[in-house]
């Protein structure tokens, strides 16, 4: 049994109620083709783009999730209305994190004079981007809107130069709130505002100090490096250095050789000075000088150096083994002989590094590569227990990549007086980048929307103003802002996801009052 209550009056049958509706879309529908698309709640939006004029406005002004209508008018040049023009109206919102983008086309019917009726509906809440296309024969143009579910007004995008305008219709009461949406503003309650913990900072200057992480390896100097060879046949005879490993000092004697080459070289030489000295005697004094510098030189060009060659001189008598020494200070990393061996001309018999000074050369990735300059500030930590930290300059960039590992190398060159830094030891190392003073804002403060990226700016009085800015490098928790802010500007630094998530909220709620 149901019950009835008091002052309704009792439902109609279907088929009656039925009939009333249609007349109601009748009456509708005469209102549009007699009076126009401006009604008297709504905000008419009026816009120039490319010699067309569009009078736009929505039905309802706050646009629901569906059911959406929006009032159309387009005239020509002369201010004649566009009767034979082919209409286009979309409703889209770009893509945002994992969400994709999202479209709506609406279906455009003509009133006559002019006049277009577009119904659409739109898949979520949110501020939607409205695209109005007019195609004519006598030319077409394009005019562009945003507005916000649940939020009054429709906000001009036009970037041609088209003026949006209010209808007299609409009145001044709303102007505070039209400004806002056209500015895409929303506003929080100051109670909410604590509850969802907001916080808000200023955009200031600050030192933009980057790092650059690479894994290294510690290698010989190559400046360092020196090989011993002899240039003429021969056999080893006493090996002094004989172990790899081993420290030695310039001048110091490796070992003994024996080339019959060589001993007959020297021979010549002593027969050269004796020549010399017989021609000292005799009218032509200086006839057998050239043998002698002849001789000379040939045992130069033999790596024999000028005190050895003065000792064959004054002992009248060739060395059989004749020492050969070090060129250079170091550690032999490389030893190819043992006595009694034979050797050829231009084998390596001994490699000797110098280790006091030592190269470690990094693995940059390709992307990192551009901020790597020559003298920049590094500094290598070695990975065992002891962590003892070097600091160093880039010396080099190698001007080409490995092509398995997409790596470009750089070169440090590090003192190692101590010897702690071992060729082949792996050693982290950081290079550091002073980029001076940027305009920065926390990482906190960005919101990433797809390919875009939005801060909110504060207002004031609870008021926050979405802003697309542009962001360059981060570093120690702030990034850089290259376009969309300037200094001073207070933008919110926490809870910056809450906020947009509130906005959406609060439209949403608009749709149930």
């Amino acid at each position: 049994m149901s019950r009835r209550r008091s002052g309704r009056a009792p439902r109609r049958p279907p088929a009656e109620r039925e009939r009333d509706g249609d007349r109601v879309a009748l009456a509708v529908i005469l209102l549009a083709l007699l009076g126009g698309c401006a009604r008297d709640d709504a905000t008419l939006l009026v816009t120039r783009s490319d010699g067309l004029t569009f009078e736009a406005a929505l039905d309802p002004p706050r646009a629901r999730l569906e059911d959406n209508v929006l009032e159309l008018r387009v005239l020509d040049a002369e201010g004649r209305p566009l009767t034979d023009a082919e209409i286009g109206v979309e409703a889209s919102m770009p893509a945002m994190g994992a969400m994709p983008a999202m479209r709506s086309r609406a279906d455009v019917a003509a009133l006559g004079e002019g006049r277009y009726r577009a119904e659409f509906d739109v898949g979520m809440a949110g501020t939607w981007e409205l695209t109005v296309d007019a195609r004519a024969p006598s030319g077409g143009g394009v005019a562009s809107y945003s507005f916000t579910v649940g939020q009054p007004g429709l906000v001009s995008r036009d970037a041609g130069g088209g003026q949006a305008v209010p209808d007299d219709h609409a009145g001044h009461a709303g102007s505070s709130t039209q400004e806002e949406a056209r500015a895409g503003t929303i506003r929080i309650d100051p109670r909410r505002w604590q509850t969802i913990g907001v916080r808000t900072g200023a955009v200031e200057r600050r030192p933009l100090q980057l790092e650059v992480r690479a894994v290294g390896k510690v290698t010989y100097d190559e400046t360092r490096l020196s090989e011993v060879s002899v240039k003429y046949a021969g056999w080893i005879g006493r090996l002094d250095v004989d172990s790899p490993g081993q420290q030695v000092r310039k001048g110091q004697t490796l070992f003994t050789l024996y080339s019959p080459e060589l001993y007959a070289a020297q021979q010549e030489l002593l027969t050269a000075v004796a020549s010399q000295r017989a021609a000292r005697q005799t009218s032509a004094p200086d006839r057998a000088d050239y043998l002698v510098e002849a001789s000379r030189q040939r045992l130069r060009l033999w790596d024999l150096d000028d005190a050895q060659i003065e000792g064959i001189v004054a002992s009248g008598e060739p060395i059989q083994y004749l020492p050969i020494q070090s060129p250079v200070s170091g550690h032999v990393i490389e030893k190819h002989v043992v006595a009694g061996a034979a050797v050829q001309p231009g084998m390596a018999l001994y490699r000797i590094a110098g280790l006091d000074r030592v190269w470690v050369e990094a693995e940059v990735y390709e992307s990192e590569l551009p901020l790597v300059a020559v003298g920049q500030k590094v500094e290598v930590t070695l990975p065992h227990p002891s962590g003892r930290r070097f600091e160093g300059r880039v010396a080099f960039v190698y001007p080409y990549l490995e092509g398995a590992t997409r790596t470009g190398r750089v070169r440090i060159e590090l003192p190692n007086r101590d010897g702690e830094l071992k060729p082949d030891m792996y050693a982290e190392v950081v290079l550091h980048l002073d980029r001076g003073s940027r305009l920065m804002v926390p990482d906190s403060a960005v919101l990433y929307a797809g390919t875009r990226r939005v801060v909110f700016r504060d207002l004031g009085e609870g008021r926050l103003e979405p802003r697309v800015v542009v962001v360059g490098a981060s570093s120690a928790g702030f990034v850089e802002v290259l376009e969309g802010l300037e200094e001073g500007d207070v933008v919110v630094t926490s809870g910056t996801f809450l906020v947009a998530a509130e906005s959406r909220l609060g439209a949403a709620e608009e749709l149930w009052q």
